[in-house]
């Protein structure tokens, strides 16, 4: 009697979509009392990108999903579960943006739900999809990470407006009985006790919609940033040489090395503890600035259509944000090379 072959989780494509609406520093200095000079040496940011006001985030999540199908060689009728991670759905509390982005894809009677993870909300779908693939479960699952940020950001604020950016980043991942092609590890984990770090007091069941809300502005993001900062130095660099030496795998041999692009200096710090070289260290917060979930898929989706990401080659993947949450993945690409 033959034994059915294990099942793997496998990265199997890649699309990203960004608005087309450029905010650069310049056009932030009239805006705050900032400069351009301020903002780059302080963020490495330069330029993010806007959604238009009729353009939502299942818009986005949809033409990056779109893209990211198409990428994997696969139909919508392939699909058997949507994923989205986000943190500026379409609508509060319900429908699910993924159920929005689904009915936009015309993919029907299929599971589809969001999560909340904030920044890193794109590598906790790579658990949950690797999850039901590996349990034999689902076959194709898309995930999406997509964020309209620009919705929860009081652009009066210095010390918020300058960093995020709107966008949208997809992935299928696809079941496989080649080991090659699997996942090699993803952890992921939490800490409430930070919660007050990074968060957006309202609307909820805390402060529920009122005159306080809107006169307080307390539907806008705010963020304690010196010790975010310091929290998401000392969390990632660990978080990294866990993973690493988990799976034996030293720091110079990771070809592509993409963690979440919120802070240029948060990332240099990181690469230099772990010895990491300029050429294995993916940036790309200097155009998008920080797009939360959109983040790391959208970073993916900048090197694969340079022609620098190539089947098979690994990457590792890192990422931190509001919860507290942080999260890490090791796995090759898996996909065609373009």
């Amino acid at each position: 009697m033959s034994q059915t072959k294990p099942l793997y989780a496998s990265f199997r494509s890649i699309g990203a979509y960004v608005p087309s609406k450029i905010l650069s520093n310049t056009e932030l200095e009239k805006m705050v009392d900032t400069t351009d000079e301020w903002i780059v040496k302080r963020t490495g940011i330069k330029e993010r990108h806007i959604a238009a006001e009729d353009e939502y985030t299942s818009d986005m999540g949809t033409k990056a999903a779109e893209l990211a199908i198409s990428r994997a060689g696969l139909e919508t009728e392939d699909i058997d579960l949507v994923l989205c991670a986000t943190v500026t759905p379409d609508y509060f509390n319900m429908p699910s943006t993924a159920c929005i982005i689904s009915d936009k894809l015309g993919i029907k009677n299929v599971q589809a739900f969001d999560i909340s993870a904030a920044c890193s909300g794109f590598v906790y779908l790579l658990t949950v999809a690797k999850a039901f693939i590996e349990s034999g479960m689902k076959k194709n699952v898309l995930i999406i990470g997509a964020e309209k940020f620009s919705t929860i950001v009081d652009y009066t604020d210095r010390s918020t407006c300058i960093l995020f950016g709107d966008g949208a980043g997809a992935a299928v991942i696809c079941a496989t009985d080649n080991k090659e092609e699997a996942f090699v590890d993803v952890h992921a984990s939490a800490d409430g006790s930070y919660a007050d770090f990074l968060v957006t007091p309202a609307p909820g069941a805390i402060n529920p919609v009122s005159e306080k809300v809107i006169k307080e502005g307390l539907n806008f993001v705010r963020m304690k940033g010196n010790e975010t900062f310091k929290l998401a130095v000392k969390t990632l660099t660990k978080d990294v040489k866990e993973i690493l030496e988990k799976n034996e795998i030293h720091a110079e041999n990771i070809p592509h090395f993409i963690p979440h692009q919120a802070n240029y200096r948060i990332i240099k710090a990181v690469g230099d503890a772990l010895n990491m070289r300029e050429d294995q260290v993916v940036l790309t917060v200097h155009k998008y600035g920080n797009t939360s979930a959109a983040s790391i898929p959208m970073a993916i989706n900048d090197i694969y259509e340079s022609g620098r990401l190539k089947k098979g080659e690994l990457m590792l993947l890192d990422t931190f944000g509001g919860g507290l949450t942080w999260a890490s993945a090791l796995l090759p690409f898996a996909g065609e090379n373009i």
